[in-house]
């Protein structure tokens, strides 16, 4: 079958979902969780056959990684979905008009959605089931290193669907190609939307060269600010566990700015990363507060890319600032729009941190780490958006709809 094909058989699909009920789509993903419970063996078993091929020094070695753990994780997940509300039919503004018409803007899915995406075989369970409640069909194109992952992913949803009697085009999954990825970013009247997750390089590419409308997701190059009235415990735990509860996620800490006047606690506030082996690139001020203090095998000094970098690794960039100004001027030059932190004790400095800094999540005493859809309440995300125009942050639901305008009358003529 040809990319084409399967273009157009997604299109045709994706009508045919949205006369489906509510019901019967939170039915599915019910029946779809239980299914992912009585599925570890194999799941786990495609995802070995992935692992093995990928060197386990890797950053993405972890993303790619399901264990039973987190199979069990993404059921729930899956159960959450169904049992959101879904924003379909929801009628966002209604009223008369003067010319007797009735009006009513009404919530609607996209369409088809596509959504390319690397190392992450969790990411297939979440676009579907976020798609499917929303009433949108997807494609999904995941990356050579996870294809015997989402292959048996995708196949087990299949049962699913045709278990219930829901046609199995509302997904497909295309070949882990160049070609394939080309073919996506042109599908233009086949393709309504298309989100990429993954790195930098990916989404640029996107952006790019797509000739269908794109939403960029995911690329966070993260800093959280030590203010100088800021909680030293508080500040230890809140970066202890932004940079290492899992380092390869785009909400992890890239880097740590520090209040000048608060350098002399810098060596405790840094001690649970020794304990992490996470290795450091300091600026000259950061760095002499830590020598003899933090391990010297783990203690670089930082270049020209550390503060643009976006780790995904046990490694952490510290920059010295002088004030609240010069902090918010570093993340203005170095941020990706993704997530920011600020510890502070100074309410004014945390509003006005809120007020300035430029991304899509931006934290008061608590660390990046939250950005995510499932901790913000929308049963998990189809990415995080880091542009400005339409949605913005964790993308659930209501992220993925859009809406039309319903116009109801009675024979009336405009003069």
């Amino acid at each position: 079958m040809t990319l084409d094909n399967i273009f157009q058989k997604v299109k045709t699909a994706s009508r045919r979902l949205s006369r489906m009920s509510d019901e019967k789509r939170a039915e599915v993903l019910l029946k779809l969780a239980d299914a992912i419970d009585s599925s570890h063996a194999e799941l786990l078993s495609a995802n070995d056959k992935d692992l093995r091929r990928m060197d386990r020094d890797n950053p993405l070695y972890d993303r790619l990684q399901l264990t039973p753990e987190r199979l069990s994780s993404i059921a729930c997940d899956v159960r959450h979905v169904a049992a959101l509300p879904s924003p379909v039919g929801e009628i966002i503004e209604e009223r008369n008009l003067e010319s007797g018409l009735h009006l009513r803007r009404v919530r609607v899915p996209f369409g088809v959605i596509g959504v390319i995406y690397e190392a992450r075989p969790n990411v297939t369970f979440d676009v579907f089931s976020l798609c499917f409640r929303s009433g949108n069909a997807c494609i999904l194109k995941g990356g050579r290193d996870a294809e015997d992952s989402n292959k048996a992913i995708v196949d087990l949803i299949h049962g699913v669907l045709a278990e219930c009697g829901v046609d199995t085009d509302i997904v497909a999954l295309l070949p882990s190609t160049h070609e394939a990825t080309a073919a996506l970013l042109n599908a233009v009247g086949y393709v309504d939307v298309c989100i990429p997750r993954g790195g930098r390089r990916l989404i640029d590419f996107v952006r790019d060269n797509a000739r269908v409308p794109v939403i960029e997701t995911g690329a966070g190059v993260v800093s959280a600010y030590f203010d100088k009235s800021a909680d030293l415990e508080m500040g230890r735990n809140i970066i202890s566990n932004a940079k290492t509860r899992r380092v390869s996620v785009c909400n992890a800490l890239d880097t740590l700015l520090i209040h000048r006047d608060r350098l002399n606690d810098l060596p405790s506030l840094c001690s649970k990363l020794a304990d992490k082996n996470v290795e450091i690139h300091a600026d000259i001020e950061s760095k002499a507060a830590l020598e003899g203090l933090y391990p010297e095998s783990l203690l670089v000094e930082a270049d020209s890319e550390t503060y643009a970098t976006e780790w995904m690794d046990y490694k952490m960039g510290i920059k010295t600032v002088g004030s609240l100004d010069e902090a918010i001027e570093h993340i203005s030059q170095y941020g990706s729009g993704h997530s920011e932190c600020i510890i502070t004790a100074e309410m004014d400095a945390a509003e006005r941190f809120q007020a300035e800094v430029d991304a899509a999540c931006v934290y008061v005493n608590a660390p990046t780490s939250f950005t995510d859809g499932a901790q913000f309440g929308l049963g998990a995300e189809i990415g995080i958006s880091t542009q400005k125009l339409g949605p913005r942050g964790p993308m659930g639901l209501r992220e993925i709809t859009t809406y039309r305008y319903f116009i109801d009358g009675h024979g009336e003529m405009r003069p």
